[in-house]
């Protein structure tokens, strides 16, 4: 069980950001972006070590379902038919707390395999 414990999920209006409040206080506000390319799914992760992928192109991807897994998790739903992420409270409060970080370091993979944040290709 997580020693954070969503108080909200919030999805905006344009369905590009999510805002989750904890309860003890913090609150993060997630881009979709940000969620689908680092989507905790074996798609985005691999099966082991050193098999995760760098995922190109989703910089106007949109969240269109959240739905609860249990009471640890949800199930992101994006518009580019990805849904099998379950996003856990720790790791939703990980991505909070460490998301910027994340993003530049998923820009870096993209730079370096000449990918774009714009261009939809397949993932490697």
């Amino acid at each position: 069980m997580s020693e954070f414990w969503p108080t909200e999920l919030r999805v905006s209006k344009d369905r590009q950001r999510l805002s989750v409040s904890f309860d003890d206080g913090a609150s993060f506000d997630l881009s979709a972006e940000l969620l689908r390319v680092l989507s905790p799914s074996a798609e985005v992760q691999g099966h082991g070590p050193g098999q995760r992928l760098t995922v190109p192109g989703k910089r106007n991807v949109q969240i269109i379902s959240v739905q609860p897994t249990g009471n640890y998790a949800v199930r992101i739903g994006f518009d580019d038919t990805h849904d099998t992420g379950i996003f856990t409270w720790t790791y939703l409060r990980e991505l909070g707390e460490r998301g910027g970080e994340l993003f530049k370091a998923y820009e870096l993979e993209l730079a370096e395999k000449g990918m774009s944040r714009d261009k939809a290709e397949k993932p490697r």
